[in-house]
């Protein structure tokens, strides 16, 4: 991914298990994202948080150290979440443990998928996709998508950001 492009964003747990679930794991991800942006180093569009993956529609603005947000992202959440897991649920750590000499556990997918969004159709045909997506039949995780705490739906739909960093569309396109 390049610096100061919009990207739809999704990335996918480890055999589509529904890590996610617990609402304290969506929250790592929303405190990972905070920071990102309190920092400067993204700004986030839209997002939704599914029980096994999510989807963001962001811009990368600077690097975060030595790597590109997106990997500080992964990082930070699979050690937080890793360290939940070893304290409170074993077991279900054990599901995401690999034969690798680089890491013992691997919770997020290889190779998330980054979708530059080159024209404002396509931008708002993901931003619909992203909000509508907890409601899709398969999920059925609310009646609609502005109900869905996980999300910026509501944020589009009233202006109120519950989250402190989300950036209307509008004001990049």
């Amino acid at each position: 991914m390049e610096f100061n492009l919009l990207y739809y964003y999704t990335a996918t747990i480890t055999n589509w298990r529904c890590l996610l679930k617990p609402d304290k794991y969506k929250d790592v991800i929303i405190e990972s994202l905070s920071d990102l942006v309190s920092r400067d180093k993204i700004a986030v569009y839209a997002f939704v948080i599914m029980p096994n993956h999510m989807h963001l529609i962001w811009e990368l603005l600077k690097m975060n150290g030595n790597e590109k947000p997106h990997a500080s992202l992964m990082k930070f959440t699979a050690h937080t979440i890793q360290d939940d897991l070893r304290k409170n649920h074993p077991k279900v750590l054990e599901l995401f443990q690999v034969e690798d000499t680089s890491r013992k556990y691997h919770f997020w997918k290889r190779n998330p998928l980054p979708v530059w969004l080159y024209t404002p159709e396509i931008i708002y045909q993901k931003l619909d996709y992203i909000h509508n997506n907890p409601v899709q039949g398969r999920w059925n995780l609310c009646d609609s998508p502005y109900d869905y705490k996980y999300s910026s739906a509501r944020f589009y739909e009233t202006g109120i950001d519950d989250f402190g960093f989300l950036t209307h569309i509008g004001e990049r396109i």
